[in-house]
């Protein structure tokens, strides 16, 4: 088998695994199939090389514990942000009421705790 029919057969494998998960937490993958492909490529690629379907889009901090949490989907790790911005980081999941995901704004992490200490005063 091939190269490329080796990364499409796990792709596939990846996108049954990750529904399974993402769906009962009220996501689904991005409308944006060229976006999801290309995602799912490179999470085929860095699990090759790193062992695990790491977040393509996040810097692993070196710390296993702390790399776990990178371990795509990643969405329980980043449960209340995420809801925020109704999408995870590298937009491949977005919430189930999302139709485009274009319209969706990402939130950094200390904009967020900014907003959380507005809100809580």
């Amino acid at each position: 088998m091939s190269s490329e029919a080796r990364t499409e057969r796990r792709k596939n494998k990846l996108r049954e695994l990750f529904t399974r998960v993402v769906d009962p937490l009220g996501y689904k993958f991005s409308p944006d199939e060229e976006l999801v492909d290309f995602l799912l490529e490179q999470e085929v690629m860095t699990e090759r090389e790193k062992g695990a379907p790491y977040c393509p889009c996040q810097a692993l901090p070196g710390n296993r514990e702390e790399d776990m949490k990178l371990v795509c989907p990643c969405i329980p790790f980043n449960r209340k942000h995420f809801d925020i911005m109704k999408r995870c980081w590298c937009g491949l999941f977005v919430h189930k009421d999302v139709t485009n995901p274009d319209e969706l704004e990402q939130i950094s992490p200390k904009e967020l705790e900014k907003m959380e200490k507005e809100t809580s005063e």
